[in-house]
Parts: structure tokens; C-alpha cells; sequence
């Protein structure tokens, strides 16, 4: 399956680039898991970073980031099998959740639930 990633990336941060990077790493500690059981996984922040600094964006939030951000991770969903919601507060990802059941797609909240299967 390919797989989205989402959970936390600028939630409770303060806009911390710090915070943020650790919120990243939260969701590629189950990429690779993912990946070895034979999964594609993918996380919006992937994609979107390397555009938003093309783009020219300031900081989270401003214009550039709200045209690219979030959109990118409603594109990739029309391309998944399934998303993988990880733990802690996200609009952003609980936005996700609700448009991959509106596709029909497999939603899962534990990393185990996939890769057992």
C-alpha cells in the first residue's frame, strides 16, 4: 500500500523550527518500518518543504505556506491506499483522516495494525 504519514508537524510548536524537526522525525521513525514491510510511505512535509523554500516562503503559516502546505497532503491522499495517523494534537492531520475516509481509504492509528498484517 502507499501510505500517508500524518500526525503533528507545526501543532504545539510555537512555529520552533526545532519542535517542528522533531515532529518530522516522529513521522519518519515509521517510514522505514513501513517501507520494510513492504509499504510506500509518504509524509506531505517530504514534498512540501523542498517546494516552500523554491517558493520563497518566510515562515509556517504565511501566504506560501498556506498555498502549498496543506493542499500537498490532499493531493497525495487521492494517490494513497491508506493513512497512518500517529498520536498527538493536529488539525492538519485530523483534516487528513477526514478526507481519506470520505476516498474510502484504510485508516490505521498503530503502526502494528500494518505491518502484522
Amino acid at each position: 500500500m502507499t501510505i500517508l504519514i500524518a500526525g503533528p508537524y507545526r501543532s504545539g510548536t510555537n512555529n520552533d523550527p526545532l519542535l517542528m524537526q522533531q515532529n518530522l522525525n516522529r513521522m519518519e521513525a515509521v517510514a522505514l518500518p513501513l517501507f520494510r514491510a513492504g509499504h510506500i510511505p509518504l509524509i506531505g512535509e517530504w514534498l512540501a518543504l523542498p517546494l516552500l523554500n523554491i517558493a520563497g516562503f518566510k515562515y509556517p503559516g504565511d501566504e506560501i505556506y498556506e498555498e502549498i502546505s496543506y493542499p500537498i497532503a490532499r493531493r497525495l491522499l487521492t494517490k494513497c491506499d491508506a493513512v497512518l495517523r500517529i498520536e498527538g494534537p493536529s488539525k492538519g492531520a485530523d483534516d487528513d483522516v477526514k478526507l481519506a475516509k470520505e476516498l474510502g481509504l484504510k485508516i490505521y492509528y498503530k503502526l502494528e495494525d500494518i505491518i502484522e498484517r
